[in-house]
């Protein structure tokens, strides 16, 4: 009988394996990342809101202030970004284990089947 036809289903799965590894890796940099600029984020916005309440500000214009204010703004968004691409880095995790999960299933099959003689 010539080599197992479904050998490329196994170098597939070990890629895949490679790639859910590096996609975790990413992941738990991403999430750090998210934590170091919410961070970043709520001590300014909170520094911000602080100086204006000391200017005398009127309360419920203070929040919309202190979110508009560029420097502010920018801290915002670069926790969104983080958070997308954490979120991004979820998502692809999920696709490799169902592939992986999809691959395994086709090894199965492929093992169970009578050998042809």
């Amino acid at each position: 009988m010539d080599a197992y036809a479904g050998q490329g289903d196994f170098r597939e799965l070990s890629e895949l394996q490679e790639r859910l590894e590096s996609e975790v890796s990413k992941l738990r940099d991403a999430g750090c990342q998210l934590a170091r600029n919410e961070a970043a984020y709520r001590i300014a916005l909170r520094s911000m809101i602080l100086d204006e309440r000391a200017q005398g500000t009127p309360v419920t214009v203070i929040s919309d202030i202190c979110r508009g204010e560029p420097s502010i703004a920018d801290l915002k968004l670069r926790r969104d970004t983080a958070e997308a691409i954490r979120d991004a880095s979820r998502e692809a995790i999920n696709a490799i284990k169902l592939r992986i999960r999809v691959v395994n299933d086709q090894i199965s099959r492929e093992w169970s089947l009578p050998e042809r003689g």
